[in-house]
């Protein structure tokens, strides 16, 4: 019979993933405008730049000099199409204005209809997090079916399922509320 160390599930693995899956989508969240410009809102899009994908606050510094306006001076002048081109396909809805090597991203007031397409982008982020949760819920049942196999008892394997289930539930409903309470930002005018 295998020891029973080998029959341990390490939850606090499990957890940490999935809090990792929950704290990644504040984050994308944190990205999506609400009418108020703010640097985060680039975090989420990436340039192609010297053979690799980076992010913008890589390629240039990002300013808010004003509550309706983003500013991005772009260090390598080669850059600034990639930038405008990256910014203009991240479905943010911004069109950039280039000055030289600065790129200005005007913030325009959002009408009902780029509201309802923000809110959708949220859902979409929100069930991006719950697959990822999922995934992590996957691996953790793979560990308990190989410790079944090991000789985990009957009891225990019932414990360690119930207990990464109750893990996944928590996370999933973590990840409602948080798109929730994100989509009723988006909608307030």
């Amino acid at each position: 019979m295998a020891d029973d160390d080998d029959l341990e599930i390490d939850l606090d693995d499990l957890k940490r993933r999935m809090d990792g899956a929950m704290n990644s989508l504040k984050h994308e969240f944190a990205s999506l405008r609400t009418g108020r410009a703010s640097a985060s809102m680039l975090d989420p899009i990436s340039v192609e730049a010297y053979g690799a994908t980076m992010p913008i606050n890589q390629v240039g510094t990002v300013n808010v000099p004003e509550p309706r306006m983003v500013t991005i001076n772009v260090w390598d002048k080669s850059m600034v199409s990639k930038v405008e081109k990256a910014i203009m396909e991240s479905g943010l809805g911004i069109n950039p204005q280039t000055n030289g090597t600065i790129i200005m991203l005007p913030i325009p007031e959002l009408n009902e209809e780029r509201r309802k397409e923000l809110s959708k982008v949220a859902a979409q982020y929100a069930e991006q997090a719950r697959v990822a949760v999922r995934n992590v819920r996957r691996d953790g049942m793979e560990q308990l079916k190989k410790a079944k196999s090991a000789g985990m008892s009957e009891d225990d394997h019932k414990i360690w399922h119930d207990e990464i289930q109750d893990m996944t539930d928590q996370h999933i409903a973590q990840i409602d509320r948080a798109l929730e309470a994100k989509q009723q930002e988006i909608m307030q005018v």
